[in-house]
C-alpha cells in the first residue's frame, strides 16, 4: 500500500500541480480543462485519478493540492473517496486537501445527504466546496478558485501558506463542544 506524501518529490521551478480524484471522468476532465484556461503565473499541471493509491511513477511531479470530488448522486463516489483517503499521509491535511461536492443543485436526485459530506470534511479538518460542475459558469468559477488555492498551496503567493488558507476557509460558526 503506497501512501501519498506532500514532500515525496522536489518541487518544480514555478510549477503547481493539482490532483483531482473522483469517479466522474468527464466532469473531472471538464474541470481540468477549465483550470488550464485560467490565467496563472505558474506552470499549471492537472492530474486526474479515479482513486488512490497512485502508481509508483518515478516521473510524477510533486502534488501541491489534492481535491476529492464527491458526486452526491453516487454512493460509489463517496465510497471511493473514503477508501482513497487511507492512501494520503496525514501531513497533507495541513491545508493541502479539500473536498468538492457536486450535484447539490438537484437535491431531489441526491443519494448522499449533504450532511454526510460535511461530516467527512469536518473529520479530516479540510475545506468543503459545493459546485454543480455540469453548469459551465459554475465550473469556470470553481476552476478559478481552485487555481488560486493551488498557487497558495504550491507556495507561489508571498505571505500566505496552505495553513493560513485553511484557517481562512474555516467556518466562522462557533466551535462545537467536541472542538473545545
Amino acid at each position: 500500500m503506497s501512501v501519498l506524501r506532500p514532500m515525496d518529490k522536489l518541487p518544480g521551478l514555478n510549477t503547481a500541480t493539482i490532483l483531482l480524484v473522483g469517479t466522474e471522468d468527464a466532469l473531472l476532465q471538464q474541470l481540468a480543462d477549465s483550470m488550464l484556461k485560467e490565467d496563472c503565473a505558474s506552470e499549471l499541471k492537472v492530474h486526474l485519478a479515479r482513486s488512490l493509491p497512485l502508481s509508483a511513477n518515478v516521473n510524477r511531479p510533486r502534488i501541491d493540492l489534492i481535491v476529492f470530488v464527491v458526486n452526491l448522486h453516487s454512493k460509489y463516489s463517496l465510497q471511493n473517496t473514503e477508501e482513497s483517503l487511507h492512501h494520503v499521509d496525514t501531513s497533507f491535511f495541513l491545508g493541502k486537501v479539500c473536498f468538492l461536492a457536486t450535484g447539490a443543485g438537484q437535491e431531489n436526485h441526491c443519494i448522499i445527504h449533504r450532511h454526510t459530506v460535511v461530516k467527512l470534511a469536518h473529520t479530516y479538518r479540510s475545506p468543503l466546496l459545493f459546485c454543480d460542475l455540469e453548469v459551465e459558469g459554475f465550473r469556470a468559477a470553481m476552476a478559478q478558485r481552485l487555481v488560486r488555492m493551488l498557487q497558495i498551496c504550491a507556495g507561489h503567493m508571498p505571505g500566505v501558506s496552505a495553513l493560513n488558507l485553511l484557517s481562512l476557509m474555516r467556518s466562522s460558526e462557533s466551535p462545537s463542544l467536541e472542538d473545545l
